[in-house]
């Protein structure tokens, strides 16, 4: 009887910021959920108030007087003044982790050895073949699971190089304390209402990969992926013999 290889495939550094990070992002998607409840509106620019038009008003949830009902806010009753504790106290736990993270991310090679694309994964030909095996709920098999596939490698970058940082430049700028430390974010970013929505915008990003990688996590082997998560070692899924 053949049995598949046990490798060790995750470094303690990416499991411990792996973990910290999920606990981070889903408190501070929850208790943001309760911050928008208070003003559930989103505008471009500079201000923004019940009288200004915005280019998103998001709809009270069907028997609710709110968008976000309990079951999805922290805290579950509508407490805005403890949602921002919350949200606030785990953004700066976030922010610390993430730079942390990234240090050792370059310093140790995991982003260009680990994340970063080939040039023969870059060809459209490739992606588009790691696409249709995704829709196809193909999964790599044998030895090509040893790494990280395109698809993966581009998702794990977006989040990593685009959302996360913006989620946290976005954050910052809402700050009026730090808008007076920092006045060039209120330039870069053309407003604290503008920054509102490209946090918004941001963090429905990482709530669709969340969405995303539970269903690919459940799909290729929840408990082969959650061992490689918290002990390190992955068994690869053995190739399909004709």
């Amino acid at each position: 009887m053949d049995h598949a290889a046990l490798i060790y495939r995750t470094r303690l550094p990416v499991r411990l910021w792996h973990w910290l990070n999920a606990l981070s992002v889903f408190v501070m998607l929850m208790s943001g959920m309760m911050i928008l409840n208070a003003h559930p509106r989103l505008y471009w620019g500079k201000f923004g108030a019940n009288p200004d038009h915005a280019w998103l008003e998001i709809s009270n949830f069907p028997g609710s007087d709110v968008p976000f009902p309990p079951l999805l806010t922290i805290p579950s009753r509508y407490d805005l003044a403890a949602a921002r504790q919350w949200h606030f106290f785990f953004a700066w736990v976030l922010a610390a982790s993430f730079v942390a993270f990234l240090l050792y991310a370059v310093t140790s090679r995991h982003l260009l050895r680990d994340l970063w694309l080939r040039r023969e994964e870059r060809s459209p030909g490739h992606l588009w073949r790691d696409i249709k095996a995704h829709a196809a709920l193909r999964f790599p098999t044998g030895d090509a699971a040893r790494a990280y596939n395109p698809l993966q490698k581009l998702a794990y970058l977006g989040v990593l190089l685009v959302l996360l940082p913006l989620v946290v430049l976005t954050g910052l700028t809402m700050s009026p304390a730090l808008n007076a430390a920092f006045p060039v974010l209120l330039d870069l970013f053309g407003g604290r209402q503008s920054a509102r929505s490209i946090h918004f915008l941001c963090a429905s990003g990482l709530a669709l990969f969340i969405a995303a990688h539970l269903a690919m996590v459940l799909l290729a082997g929840p408990l082969n992926e959650l061992r490689s998560m918290v002990t390190g070692w992955y068994r690869l899924p053995m190739e399909k013999r004709p």
